[in-house]
Protein backbone atom coordinates (compact mmCIF):
# COMPACT_ATOMS: atom_id res chain seq x y z
CA UNK A 1 0.00 0.00 0.00
CA UNK A 2 1.35 3.41 -0.90
CA UNK A 3 2.25 5.82 1.85
CA UNK A 4 2.67 8.84 -0.40
CA UNK A 5 0.16 11.39 -1.57
CA UNK A 6 -1.85 10.59 -4.66
CA UNK A 7 -0.17 11.85 -7.81
CA UNK A 8 -2.10 13.63 -10.52
CA UNK A 9 -2.48 11.17 -13.40
CA UNK A 10 -1.15 12.77 -16.56
CA UNK A 11 0.16 10.03 -18.84
CA UNK A 12 -2.14 8.10 -21.17
CA UNK A 13 -1.27 4.86 -22.98
CA UNK A 14 0.35 6.56 -25.99
CA UNK A 15 2.44 8.74 -23.67
CA UNK A 16 3.82 5.63 -21.97
CA UNK A 17 4.55 3.93 -25.30
CA UNK A 18 6.58 6.80 -26.70
CA UNK A 19 8.31 7.68 -23.43
CA UNK A 20 9.69 4.14 -23.35
CA UNK A 21 10.53 4.23 -27.06
CA UNK A 22 12.16 7.65 -27.34
CA UNK A 23 14.35 7.45 -24.25
CA UNK A 24 15.98 4.28 -25.64
CA UNK A 25 17.04 6.01 -28.88
CA UNK A 26 19.87 8.37 -27.92
CA UNK A 27 23.35 8.29 -29.37
CA UNK A 28 23.67 4.58 -28.59
CA UNK A 29 22.08 3.29 -31.77
CA UNK A 30 24.49 5.39 -33.85
CA UNK A 31 27.41 3.23 -32.75
CA UNK A 32 25.52 0.00 -31.95
CA UNK A 33 27.14 -1.99 -34.81
CA UNK A 34 30.56 -0.94 -33.49
CA UNK A 35 29.62 -1.93 -29.92
CA UNK A 36 28.62 -5.38 -31.19
CA UNK A 37 31.64 -5.76 -33.48
CA UNK A 38 33.23 -8.51 -31.34
CA UNK A 39 30.59 -10.84 -32.81
CA UNK A 40 31.39 -9.92 -36.40
CA UNK A 41 28.53 -10.60 -38.79
CA UNK A 42 26.69 -12.62 -36.09
CA UNK A 43 25.67 -9.38 -34.39
CA UNK A 44 22.54 -8.96 -36.52
CA UNK A 45 20.31 -10.88 -34.13
CA UNK A 46 21.67 -9.36 -30.90
CA UNK A 47 19.08 -6.53 -30.74
CA UNK A 48 16.34 -9.20 -30.59
CA UNK A 49 18.09 -10.77 -27.60
CA UNK A 50 18.28 -7.33 -26.01
CA UNK A 51 14.53 -7.03 -26.50
CA UNK A 52 13.94 -10.30 -24.68
CA UNK A 53 16.18 -9.21 -21.78
CA UNK A 54 14.44 -5.83 -21.60
CA UNK A 55 11.02 -7.51 -21.54
CA UNK A 56 12.07 -9.83 -18.70
CA UNK A 57 13.71 -7.10 -16.62
CA UNK A 58 10.74 -4.77 -17.09
CA UNK A 59 8.49 -7.10 -15.09
CA UNK A 60 10.19 -6.62 -11.67
CA UNK A 61 10.08 -2.86 -12.22
CA UNK A 62 6.34 -2.84 -12.80
CA UNK A 63 5.75 -5.35 -9.98
CA UNK A 64 7.46 -3.27 -7.29
CA UNK A 65 5.85 -0.08 -8.60
CA UNK A 66 2.39 -1.67 -8.45
CA UNK A 67 2.85 -2.13 -4.68
CA UNK A 68 3.37 1.62 -4.28
CA UNK A 69 1.33 3.10 -7.14
CA UNK A 70 1.59 6.71 -5.93
CA UNK A 71 5.33 6.72 -5.20
CA UNK A 72 8.35 6.82 -7.50
CA UNK A 73 11.49 4.74 -7.02
CA UNK A 74 13.17 7.44 -4.93
CA UNK A 75 10.38 7.30 -2.38
CA UNK A 76 10.20 3.49 -2.47
CA UNK A 77 13.93 3.29 -1.65
CA UNK A 78 13.30 5.27 1.52
CA UNK A 79 10.26 3.18 2.45
CA UNK A 80 11.94 -0.21 2.03
CA UNK A 81 15.56 0.61 2.93
CA UNK A 82 15.08 3.26 5.57
CA UNK A 83 15.34 7.03 5.34
CA UNK A 84 19.12 7.47 5.42
CA UNK A 85 20.18 4.46 3.37
CA UNK A 86 17.42 5.26 0.89
CA UNK A 87 18.62 8.87 0.57
CA UNK A 88 22.19 7.71 -0.03
CA UNK A 89 21.04 5.38 -2.81
CA UNK A 90 18.89 8.16 -4.26
CA UNK A 91 21.83 10.58 -4.26
CA UNK A 92 23.88 7.96 -6.08
CA UNK A 93 21.18 7.61 -8.75
CA UNK A 94 20.90 11.39 -9.19
CA UNK A 95 24.66 11.70 -9.71
CA UNK A 96 24.59 8.81 -12.18
CA UNK A 97 21.77 10.49 -14.14
CA UNK A 98 23.68 13.77 -14.36
CA UNK A 99 26.88 12.13 -15.59
CA UNK A 100 24.85 9.97 -18.00
CA UNK A 101 23.16 13.09 -19.42
CA UNK A 102 26.50 14.85 -19.74
CA UNK A 103 27.91 11.82 -21.56
CA UNK A 104 25.09 11.76 -24.11
CA UNK A 105 25.37 15.50 -24.76
CA UNK A 106 29.17 15.31 -24.98
CA UNK A 107 29.04 12.43 -27.47
CA UNK A 108 26.54 14.24 -29.64
CA UNK A 109 28.53 17.47 -29.56
CA UNK A 110 31.68 15.51 -30.39
CA UNK A 111 29.85 14.06 -33.38
CA UNK A 112 28.78 17.55 -34.53
CA UNK A 113 32.26 18.95 -34.05
CA UNK A 114 33.94 16.13 -35.96
CA UNK A 115 31.57 16.36 -38.93
CA UNK A 116 29.84 19.73 -39.28
CA UNK A 117 31.71 22.22 -37.05
CA UNK A 118 35.31 21.10 -37.35
CA UNK A 119 36.85 24.51 -36.74
CA UNK A 120 34.55 25.70 -33.95
CA UNK A 121 34.19 25.05 -30.24
CA UNK A 122 31.09 23.40 -28.82
CA UNK A 123 30.53 25.88 -25.97
CA UNK A 124 27.84 27.79 -27.84
CA UNK A 125 25.93 24.72 -29.09
CA UNK A 126 26.06 23.13 -25.61
CA UNK A 127 24.72 26.31 -23.99
CA UNK A 128 21.86 26.59 -26.51
CA UNK A 129 21.06 22.89 -26.17
CA UNK A 130 20.84 23.15 -22.37
CA UNK A 131 18.58 26.21 -22.59
CA UNK A 132 16.20 24.26 -24.80
CA UNK A 133 16.44 21.27 -22.45
CA UNK A 134 15.67 23.52 -19.47
CA UNK A 135 12.56 24.83 -21.21
CA UNK A 136 11.35 21.31 -22.03
CA UNK A 137 11.81 19.84 -18.55
CA UNK A 138 10.22 22.83 -16.82
CA UNK A 139 7.00 21.91 -18.61
CA UNK A 140 6.74 18.60 -16.73
CA UNK A 141 6.59 14.95 -17.70
CA UNK A 142 3.50 15.31 -19.90
CA UNK A 143 5.17 17.98 -22.04
CA UNK A 144 8.21 15.73 -22.38
CA UNK A 145 5.97 12.82 -23.40
CA UNK A 146 4.33 14.95 -26.08
CA UNK A 147 7.75 15.91 -27.40
CA UNK A 148 8.67 12.20 -27.54
CA UNK A 149 5.61 11.53 -29.69
CA UNK A 150 6.50 14.41 -32.02
CA UNK A 151 10.09 13.16 -32.20
CA UNK A 152 9.02 9.72 -33.38
CA UNK A 153 6.85 10.97 -36.23
CA UNK A 154 9.33 13.66 -37.31
CA UNK A 155 12.29 11.29 -37.47
CA UNK A 156 10.89 7.90 -38.52
CA UNK A 157 11.48 8.96 -42.13
CA UNK A 158 15.24 8.70 -41.53
CA UNK A 159 14.87 4.97 -42.19
CA UNK A 160 14.31 5.82 -45.86
CA UNK A 161 17.93 6.97 -46.18
CA UNK A 162 19.17 3.47 -45.37
CA UNK A 163 17.57 1.86 -48.40
CA UNK A 164 20.62 2.62 -50.58
CA UNK A 165 22.85 0.73 -48.16
CA UNK A 166 20.33 -2.13 -48.19
CA UNK A 167 20.39 -2.28 -51.99
CA UNK A 168 24.20 -2.20 -52.12
CA UNK A 169 24.59 -4.64 -49.22
CA UNK A 170 25.51 -8.30 -49.45
CA UNK A 171 22.96 -10.78 -48.05
CA UNK A 172 25.66 -13.46 -47.88
CA UNK A 173 27.07 -11.72 -44.78
CA UNK A 174 24.26 -13.33 -42.82
CA UNK A 175 25.50 -16.81 -43.73
CA UNK A 176 26.28 -18.96 -41.94
CA UNK A 177 23.63 -17.68 -39.53
CA UNK A 178 25.92 -17.99 -36.52
CA UNK A 179 29.56 -17.37 -37.33
CA UNK A 180 32.02 -18.59 -34.74
CA UNK A 181 32.50 -16.43 -31.68
CA UNK A 182 33.73 -17.15 -28.17
CA UNK A 183 31.96 -16.68 -24.85
CA UNK A 184 34.16 -13.67 -24.19
CA UNK A 185 33.14 -12.15 -27.53
CA UNK A 186 29.48 -12.62 -26.65
CA UNK A 187 29.94 -11.14 -23.17
CA UNK A 188 31.77 -8.12 -24.57
CA UNK A 189 29.02 -7.48 -27.12
CA UNK A 190 26.33 -7.89 -24.47
CA UNK A 191 28.10 -5.59 -22.00
CA UNK A 192 28.80 -2.82 -24.50
CA UNK A 193 25.79 -3.19 -26.78
CA UNK A 194 23.06 -3.30 -24.15
CA UNK A 195 24.00 0.23 -23.10
CA UNK A 196 22.43 1.38 -26.38
CA UNK A 197 18.92 0.47 -25.25
CA UNK A 198 18.99 1.77 -21.68
CA UNK A 199 16.18 4.15 -20.73
CA UNK A 200 13.09 1.95 -20.40
CA UNK A 201 13.85 1.56 -16.65
CA UNK A 202 12.86 5.22 -16.10
CA UNK A 203 9.24 4.05 -15.95
CA UNK A 204 9.94 3.54 -12.24
CA UNK A 205 10.04 7.32 -11.85
CA UNK A 206 7.04 8.40 -13.94
CA UNK A 207 4.85 5.38 -13.06
CA UNK A 208 2.84 7.35 -10.44
CA UNK A 209 1.66 9.70 -13.19
CA UNK A 210 0.30 6.95 -15.46
CA UNK A 211 -3.48 6.89 -15.83
CA UNK A 212 -3.94 3.18 -16.56
CA UNK A 213 -1.26 1.63 -14.37
CA UNK A 214 -2.61 -1.91 -14.80
CA UNK A 215 -1.66 -1.79 -18.49
CA UNK A 216 1.65 0.04 -17.97
CA UNK A 217 3.65 -3.14 -18.58
CA UNK A 218 1.97 -3.77 -21.93
CA UNK A 219 2.25 -0.18 -23.11
CA UNK A 220 5.90 0.15 -22.09
CA UNK A 221 6.63 -3.18 -23.77
CA UNK A 222 5.21 -1.85 -27.05
CA UNK A 223 7.57 1.13 -26.85
CA UNK A 224 10.53 -1.12 -26.07
CA UNK A 225 9.91 -3.35 -29.06
CA UNK A 226 9.48 -0.41 -31.42
CA UNK A 227 13.00 0.65 -30.45
CA UNK A 228 14.29 -2.92 -30.65
CA UNK A 229 12.88 -3.25 -34.17
CA UNK A 230 14.64 -0.03 -35.22
CA UNK A 231 17.90 -1.30 -33.69
CA UNK A 232 17.49 -4.63 -35.46
CA UNK A 233 16.89 -2.99 -38.85
CA UNK A 234 19.90 -0.67 -38.59
CA UNK A 235 22.17 -3.45 -37.30
CA UNK A 236 21.09 -5.87 -40.02
CA UNK A 237 21.64 -3.28 -42.77
CA UNK A 238 25.05 -2.44 -41.29
CA UNK A 239 26.01 -6.12 -41.40
CA UNK A 240 25.02 -6.26 -45.05
CA UNK A 241 26.79 -3.05 -46.05
CA UNK A 242 30.03 -3.04 -44.05
CA UNK A 243 32.99 -5.38 -43.87
CA UNK A 244 33.88 -6.81 -40.46
CA UNK A 245 36.79 -4.39 -40.24
CA UNK A 246 34.47 -1.44 -40.88
CA UNK A 247 31.99 -2.67 -38.27
CA UNK A 248 34.77 -2.52 -35.71
CA UNK A 249 36.48 0.74 -36.62
CA UNK A 250 33.91 3.04 -38.26
CA UNK A 251 32.59 5.34 -35.53
CA UNK A 252 28.90 6.29 -35.70
CA UNK A 253 28.54 3.78 -38.51
CA UNK A 254 24.75 4.16 -38.76
CA UNK A 255 25.15 7.75 -39.98
CA UNK A 256 27.60 6.53 -42.60
CA UNK A 257 24.86 4.32 -44.05
CA UNK A 258 23.20 7.50 -45.31
CA UNK A 259 26.25 8.23 -47.47
CA UNK A 260 25.48 5.16 -49.58
CA UNK A 261 23.00 7.24 -51.56
CA UNK A 262 22.84 10.73 -52.97
CA UNK A 263 20.39 13.50 -53.74
CA UNK A 264 21.19 16.14 -56.32
CA UNK A 265 19.98 18.87 -53.95
CA UNK A 266 21.74 17.58 -50.78
CA UNK A 267 25.53 17.40 -50.75
CA UNK A 268 25.90 15.48 -47.46
CA UNK A 269 22.93 13.43 -46.29
CA UNK A 270 24.74 12.47 -43.07
CA UNK A 271 24.68 16.12 -41.95
CA UNK A 272 20.92 16.10 -42.46
CA UNK A 273 20.70 12.98 -40.29
CA UNK A 274 22.86 14.51 -37.56
CA UNK A 275 20.61 17.57 -37.51
CA UNK A 276 17.46 15.50 -37.09
CA UNK A 277 19.12 13.39 -34.42
CA UNK A 278 18.95 16.31 -31.99
CA UNK A 279 15.30 15.36 -31.40
CA UNK A 280 16.37 11.92 -30.16
CA UNK A 281 18.99 13.43 -27.88
CA UNK A 282 16.57 15.96 -26.41
CA UNK A 283 13.84 13.40 -25.74
CA UNK A 284 16.33 11.07 -24.05
CA UNK A 285 18.10 13.53 -21.76
CA UNK A 286 14.89 15.40 -20.92
CA UNK A 287 13.42 12.36 -19.18
CA UNK A 288 16.69 11.67 -17.34
CA UNK A 289 16.89 15.30 -16.20
CA UNK A 290 13.27 15.27 -15.04
CA UNK A 291 14.03 12.13 -13.00
CA UNK A 292 17.13 13.77 -11.50
CA UNK A 293 15.04 16.78 -10.48
CA UNK A 294 12.52 14.49 -8.78
CA UNK A 295 15.41 12.82 -6.98
CA UNK A 296 16.69 16.14 -5.62
CA UNK A 297 13.18 17.04 -4.46
CA UNK A 298 13.00 13.74 -2.59
CA UNK A 299 16.42 14.28 -1.00
CA UNK A 300 15.59 17.79 0.22
CA UNK A 301 11.86 17.11 0.80
CA UNK A 302 10.93 20.36 -0.90
CA UNK A 303 9.88 21.29 -4.42
CA UNK A 304 11.54 24.18 -6.24
CA UNK A 305 12.35 25.12 -9.82
CA UNK A 306 15.76 26.30 -8.63
CA UNK A 307 16.92 22.67 -8.47
CA UNK A 308 16.47 22.35 -12.21
CA UNK A 309 18.73 25.34 -12.91
CA UNK A 310 21.38 23.96 -10.56
CA UNK A 311 21.29 20.54 -12.24
CA UNK A 312 21.64 22.07 -15.71
CA UNK A 313 24.61 24.13 -14.49
CA UNK A 314 26.25 20.96 -13.15
CA UNK A 315 25.72 19.20 -16.49
CA UNK A 316 27.28 22.15 -18.34
CA UNK A 317 30.30 21.99 -16.04
CA UNK A 318 30.73 18.23 -16.54
CA UNK A 319 30.50 18.54 -20.33
CA UNK A 320 32.97 21.44 -20.39
CA UNK A 321 35.24 20.28 -17.57
CA UNK A 322 38.93 21.02 -18.22
CA UNK A 323 40.04 17.43 -18.69
CA UNK A 324 41.25 15.18 -21.47
CA UNK A 325 38.87 13.41 -23.82
CA UNK A 326 40.20 10.07 -22.52
CA UNK A 327 39.24 10.94 -18.93
CA UNK A 328 35.78 12.06 -20.00
CA UNK A 329 35.25 8.86 -21.97
CA UNK A 330 36.18 6.76 -18.94
CA UNK A 331 33.88 8.80 -16.69
CA UNK A 332 30.92 8.57 -19.06
CA UNK A 333 31.49 4.85 -19.71
CA UNK A 334 31.57 4.17 -15.97
CA UNK A 335 28.28 6.03 -15.55
CA UNK A 336 26.80 3.94 -18.35
CA UNK A 337 27.80 0.68 -16.69
CA UNK A 338 26.39 1.89 -13.37
CA UNK A 339 23.10 2.16 -15.27
CA UNK A 340 22.94 -1.64 -15.19
CA UNK A 341 22.49 -1.37 -11.41
CA UNK A 342 19.20 0.46 -11.94
CA UNK A 343 17.91 -2.39 -14.11
CA UNK A 344 18.68 -5.00 -11.42
CA UNK A 345 17.72 -2.80 -8.47
CA UNK A 346 13.98 -3.72 -8.50
CA UNK A 347 14.90 -7.39 -7.94
CA UNK A 348 16.58 -6.44 -4.65
CA UNK A 349 13.61 -4.29 -3.67
CA UNK A 350 11.26 -7.18 -4.43
CA UNK A 351 13.18 -9.42 -2.02
CA UNK A 352 13.15 -6.73 0.68
CA UNK A 353 9.42 -6.23 0.17
CA UNK A 354 8.66 -9.97 0.41
CA UNK A 355 10.82 -10.38 3.54
CA UNK A 356 9.13 -7.45 5.24
CA UNK A 357 5.71 -8.85 4.43
CA UNK A 358 6.68 -12.24 5.87
CA UNK A 359 7.89 -10.59 9.07
CA UNK A 360 4.63 -8.69 9.40
CA UNK A 361 2.64 -11.91 8.95
CA UNK A 362 4.71 -13.74 11.57
CA UNK A 363 4.26 -10.93 14.07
Amino acid sequence: MSTGKSKKKLLNAYHVVFLAQSVMIGTGILSLPQQLSSLGYSQALMPLLFGVIASVTLYPMIWIMSKYPNDNLFRINEILLGKWLGKCINLFFVIQFLVFIAGIISNYMHLIQSTALQEQTITGPVFCFLLLLLYMVSGGIKSIARFCIMTFFLTIGILYFTHWAFEKGDMSHFLPLFNFFSVNDFYEALKRGYLSILGYELIMFYYPYIVDQKKAFRHSLIGIWISILLCFITTAISVMYYSEWQLEYVEFSVLNLFKAGEFSFIERIDIFGITLWVFFILSTVAVYLWCAKKGVETLISKKSKVYLYILVAIIFFVVKMPSSREFQDKLFTSANYVGYMLILWPVLLMMVYVLRKKKQVQV
